[in-house]
């Protein structure tokens, strides 16, 4: 194919993904991103006197296409490997939940009930069926192997802290891609969960990769905020901007969330339209928490217990060494919601106190001189919902627009959303784009 003209909107992971392998190909790639930097949901920024991840990243071993991007970067050697714990917050107790015996020793249930939830996660394990699992409503699914109890006592109170009561609409592919991803992070043999971070976090990683996309000739474009995409002179599609540039382009493909895409794209028809606006997204508030101490082993702590206000604990020093913290441990507390939740509008002070109180209240050895430093990081539109028969109703990346493509991670239908899986759905679909071109 000769060389073409290739305009990307959105500079997340998917957008320079996208780039990257674009001029692999020998095209010329120019890249637009809103903000002022490159990352999207990927971005870094300052917690209190150090740089790191706006919202919790993690690499598993089985994270391939990472770590292909990594070793572009020159940065797969620098993998951090590190075995992690998880814990459970139930009835107001926490436990490990680490390994087999832990498991079975684990007091909510009864040992008819762990035998249960363990197969549960075993079936999901094996299952290459996932599309069959579109059709089957989430809780119907879990009750029928977990049990009813099970599915009350740990199921629903994690699925609401994920999806709220968007559970109720949601497929069983959505636990399966979830079961998948992480029985895959663990070795065969031991079966212990190893996880991996880059030194600098994905601070380091925007970093290598932008400056891998300037050596590679794609031109960067910040702060460039798209207002209107539509068929210009000789059929091109042509970029408007809410800073006045404007350009056109053999091909153009957009990266931002459906319904912000379909907004700016003109001409859609309506059905294709209808099919992106359909799609429901759920966002996340979260609180990037420094204390002065560890609270707890674990990297993740599950939360059942529904009086709690966010989804878990990551306690990311349990993973990262901690000079990158200035020595402090560093903790998320995120809560996932629809956009249009109120909890969006609250303001950061009322979100810092409602989750302090809660964090407290779990680990009452915690004093105020313990939290050092609170920031709120919020997005409205962070991954689609899986609903029922959500592949087969998903629009199309090539539209009806001559030269224009819409592709985001509502694309991505048999996994959850991570960076991983982003970088997948860019390499699978760009492949796809160019064989029809």
């Amino acid at each position: 194919m000769k060389q073409q003209k290739w305009g990307i909107v959105g500079g997340g992971i998917m957008g320079m993904t996208l780039a990257h392998r674009l001029v692999q190909e020998g095209h010329k790639v120019t890249l637009f991103e809103a903000a002022p930097e490159l990352g999207g949901l990927a971005s870094a920024w300052k917690i209190d006197r150090f740089v790191w991840d706006k919202f919790y990243h993690v690499i598993l071993l089985s994270d391939l296409h990472t770590r292909n991007i990594l070793k572009d970067l020159e940065l797969d050697d620098k993998i951090e490997w590190v075995e992690t714990k998880t814990g459970f917050y139930t009835d107001g107790k926490l436990y490990s939940m680490s390994n087999t015996i832990e498991f079975l020793s684990f007091p909510p249930l009864n040992l008819i009930d762990k035998f249960r939830l363990g197969l549960t996660i075993f079936v999901a394990s094996k299952l290459k069926n996932w599309k069959r699992l579109e059709q089957i409503p989430v809780e119907t699914w879990l009750t029928r192997w977990s049990g009813k109890n099970t599915f009350n006592k740990i199921w629903l109170p994690l699925l609401r802290a994920k999806l709220g009561e968007s559970y109720k609409q949601t497929s069983t592919a959505f636990i399966w891609a979830t079961i998948q991803r992480m029985y895959a992070a663990r070795r065969s043999g031991l079966k212990k969960e190893m996880f991996g971070y880059v030194q600098g976090g994905y601070a380091q990683i925007l970093k290598s990769f932008e400056a891998k996309l300037v050596s590679e000739g794609v031109e960067i474009k910040t702060s460039h905020q798209a207002s209107e995409i539509l068929s210009g002179p000789n059929s091109l599609p042509t970029l408007k901007f809410n800073n006045g540039y404007e350009g056109s382009f053999d091909q153009v493909i957009v990266t931002l969330p459906s319904r912000i895409s379909v907004n700016l794209v003109k001409g859609l028809s309506d059905l294709e339209t209808k099919k992106h606006k359909d799609i429901e997204y759920l966002g996340v508030i979260c609180a990037s928490v420094v204390l002065s101490k560890s609270i707890s082993p674990y990297y993740v702590t599950n939360i059942t217990d529904t009086w709690v206000p966010f989804t878990g604990v990551i306690e990311m020093s349990s993973l990262v060494d901690k000079k990158n913290f200035d020595g402090d441990t560093l903790i998320y507390l995120p809560k996932y919601l629809l956009p249009t939740d109120t909890m969006f509008d609250a303001s950061d002070k009322e979100v810092e106190e409602l989750f302090l109180g809660a964090l407290k209240k779990m680990y009452p050895f915690l004093t105020d001189s313990d939290i050092k430093y609170v920031g709120i990081a919020r997005a409205r539109n962070v991954f689609a919902l899986s609903t029922l028969g959500y592949s087969v109703n998903l629009p199309e990346v090539k539209t009806t627009i001559p030269g224009v493509y819409i592709l985001n991670s509502a694309h991505i239908t048999n996994g959850t959303l991570n960076v991983n899986e982003t970088i997948q759905i860019a390499e699978n679909k760009l492949k796809e784009i160019l064989k029809v071109k």
